[in-house]
């Protein structure tokens, strides 16, 4: 008797029902219906096995007190719960049984409280290695500021004073090429924070963009590089591995794929509304982005040289003045005159006699696509290593390594009948492959702008175009035209 007492006393069950009830009390409200029952089954099972054991105790300890031991006891406080459909599950297993399950629900939740405590254990220790870590990162970062503002100080101090002698300037390199190194040695002890230290860099640059902007929209754009500085830096704005060029580039070639799968195609949605020949709408979206890089080149080209130009009276340092033109480009990537190239861009389209619109609609119905397709042009065009379009004719061999048959091509022609989409390269490299059609006897030939109305030159143009027979005379009339009315499709009758 006294054994068995023991053990139950040694299990804890009562404390463990009291734990499962405040564990279910404080999750009542979180778990589902089937979990809020499945916890109290739990609890009732638990206890129905605890009061089995105890029963059987009553039973042992009533019996060693002979027939009658204990008796009165039970009638007055054991027989009125009885009464009240009160009752007991002994179970149908021994009571060591019973006692060894509850010992071992009793060993499995004490091991799943030592697994919480050690998590919350392990997750303090990682919160103040975290801190640790975070303390260290601003030390270094104070450390490299205070050598910028004494580099800062440093040039400051050369460049006020016109009059320093060799040695003077030999001792201030000296001191410029001491703080490079100690630059180095404490960026090579955060080896673990270079992800941080580049978004702080990325974010600078930003926010000198937007200072920048807003004196340009104060002031003339030119009349501020006599006051420009060059901020000293780790690493050359000339490098391929500067992270501004490798940042920029990579979010140029994401702009340069949603132009073509989103842009590209809400273009075509609108020269739709105005033409029905499908080949003659790639066509203008083809020659649109082709023109909007050769005039955000050449508008860099002039931007780069003044920028030269006037960087190259008052530029002093350790630093190339290319090195400083750069990084001033790399400031002020959004100084273009974004207005002038579109409207450069569609006077070239005017110009051109490869497509055509009718008379009713002019290309500034896409102004938008040329919009955004001259600022990324200009931006690709500002890179230290800069992004281009390749070199695009009718009627060149199919090049696989830089374009992309389209659905509607002849796959055993060699000759590009039309380009659907340029190919992005940098130098010699092809980043992005373009897209073009290919077609049997694609040659040169005469103008699109001479073309019959009808214009059916891809199956799905033929599915959109309203194709009209002409009459024998008007065919005729039409192939003798003379070259000045050629140029205009739209004339009586072709519409």
């Amino acid at each position: 008797m006294a054994e068995s007492l023991r053990r139950l006393v040694n299990i804890g069950t009562f404390t463990v029902l009291q734990e499962k009830l405040e564990r279910w009390l404080d999750n009542y409200y979180i778990n589902t219906c089937d979990q809020n029952v499945a916890r109290c089954c739990e609890i009732v099972e638990l206890n129905a096995k605890v009061q089995g054991q105890l029963f059987k105790l009553l039973q042992v300890t009533a019996e060693s007190g002979g027939m009658y031991g204990g008796a009165s006891i039970i009638k007055s406080r054991l027989l009125p719960f009885l009464g009240q459909n009160f009752f007991t599950s002994g179970g149908s297993v021994t009571a060591d049984t019973s006692l060894s399950v509850l010992a071992e629900a009793a060993a499995k939740n004490k091991e799943i409280d030592e697994l919480q405590d050690m998590y919350e254990t392990s997750l303090n220790e990682l919160d103040v290695d975290l801190k640790e870590k975070d303390a260290e990162i601003q030390e270094l970062k104070e450390e490299l500021m205070e050598a910028k503002d004494e580099l800062n100080r440093s040039l400051r101090e050369s460049t006020s004073n016109k009059m320093l002698g060799e040695v003077e300037v030999r001792e201030l390199r000296r001191k410029l090429a001491d703080a490079q190194d100690e630059i180095v040695k404490l960026r090579s002890k955060a080896g673990l924070i270079d992800d941080y230290e580049r978004q702080v860099r990325n974010l600078k640059d930003e926010l000198s963009l937007a200072s920048t902007k807003k004196s340009y929209l104060d002031s003339d754009v030119y009349s501020s590089l006599g006051s420009y500085r060059y901020t000293p830096r780790v690493g050359s704005p000339l490098s391929i591995d500067d992270p501004v060029q490798r940042v920029r580039q990579q979010n140029y070639i994401s702009r340069w794929n949603d132009m073509f799968s989103q842009d590209r195609l809400d273009a075509m949605d609108t020269l739709r509304r105005y033409s029905d020949d499908y080949e003659n709408n790639q066509r203008i979206i083809f020659l649109g982005i082709q023109e909007a890089f050769s005039v955000a080149k050449l508008a860099f080209r002039q931007f780069k040289m003044k920028v030269r130009a006037n960087l190259a009276a008052t530029h002093i340092g350790p630093e190339t003045l290319e090195e400083a033109v750069q990084d001033y480009i790399n400031r002020n990537t959004d100084l273009c005159d974004l207005t002038g190239m579109v409207a450069d861009v569609i006077r070239a389209l005017n110009r051109s006699p490869k497509v055509f619109l009718p008379p009713d609609a002019t290309f500034s119905i896409i102004q938008p696509f040329i919009r955004e397709a001259c600022k990324l042009a200009w931006n690709m065009s500002a890179l230290a290593h800069p992004l281009d379009i390749a070199v695009a004719t009718d009627a060149e061999l199919f090049d696989n390594n830089k374009y992309r048959r389209s659905y509607d091509s002849e796959y055993t022609a060699p000759l590009v009948n039309h380009h659907i989409w340029p190919a992005l390269m940098q130098g010699a490299k092809v980043l992005m492959k373009g897209e073009a059609c290919t077609r049997r006897g694609a040659s040169l030939g005469a103008s699109r702008r001479s073309r019959s109305p009808t214009r059916s030159s891809s199956p799905s143009s033929r599915t959109r175009s309203r194709s009209r027979s002409l009459s024998p005379s008007r065919r005729l009339r039409s192939r003798s035209v003379s070259p000045s009315r050629s140029r205009s499709p739209f004339s009586s009758g072709a519409w």
